[in-house]
């Protein structure tokens, strides 16, 4: 899966000492990209709603999202922000489906 984009999320996180981006990806969120994603932290898949959600939690960062979107959203704690450089990794050695 490749990134082709990150931008600044709109979400303000700052004032609790957080730094949110919001990953554009070059294919749809799946499962299979869920799965990649899940060695990373806490995983949570809400995937019997209407638009199915995921969310993958860890001490310095949160990723989450809905199948089928195009982006993901990373938020990280501002004194961890080398830990993302795992996040992209596990994305773009995804093999999309």
């Amino acid at each position: 899966m490749t990134i082709t984009a990150i931008t600044p999320s709109p979400e303000p996180c700052v004032e609790a000492g957080w730094h949110a981006e919001d990953y554009h990806l070059g294919g749809e969120v799946t499962r299979s990209l869920v799965d990649a994603l899940r060695p990373l932290g806490s995983t949570l898949l809400l995937d019997t709603l209407r638009q199915p959600f995921f969310k993958v939690e860890s001490h310095h960062f949160i990723i989450k999202g809905l199948l089928g979107a195009t982006s993901i959203r990373v938020a990280c704690h501002r004194d961890h922000t080398n830990e993302t450089q795992q996040i992209k990794e596990a994305i773009l050695h995804h093999e999309t489906d």
